[in-house]
């Protein structure tokens, strides 16, 4: 699961307008507003990265929307990469060898010399 804070910008006089577009399109969470410069704090759920983006799209799209940017996000693969990361330990042994000839150390990441 993907949770994604977004900044909604509008005219004030189109505020009220968005406003109840956001909340009825259950698309999102409506959090906080302020009419006085045209800005509204939503938050998008999704499954995926796809569906977050699909979210904003129809947001940004939305009558009376001038801009609508996604501040946060929160996406539930990413902890778990991270674990796996932390779960690896730290730097490698050989990179902490003070007896291994540099020489021997074989870089792999020069695709130019591979083909």
């Amino acid at each position: 699961m993907n949770i994604s804070s977004i900044v909604v910008q509008c005219k004030q006089e189109n505020y009220d307008s968005v406003k109840k577009l956001l909340e009825e399109s259950e698309l999102c969470d409506y959090h906080f507003g302020d009419k006085s410069v045209g800005k509204i704090i939503i938050t998008i759920e999704g499954e995926g990265v796809e569906e977050e983006i699909k979210k904003l799209t129809t947001i940004q799209t939305m009558p009376g929307v001038i801009a609508a940017d996604m501040m946060q996000s929160y996406q539930e693969e990413l902890d778990e990469e991270i674990r796996k990361l932390e779960a690896a330990g730290d730097v490698p042994e050989m990179l902490n060898d003070d007896t291994m000839d540099v020489r021997d150390i074989v870089y792999n990441g020069d695709l130019r010399k591979k083909f």
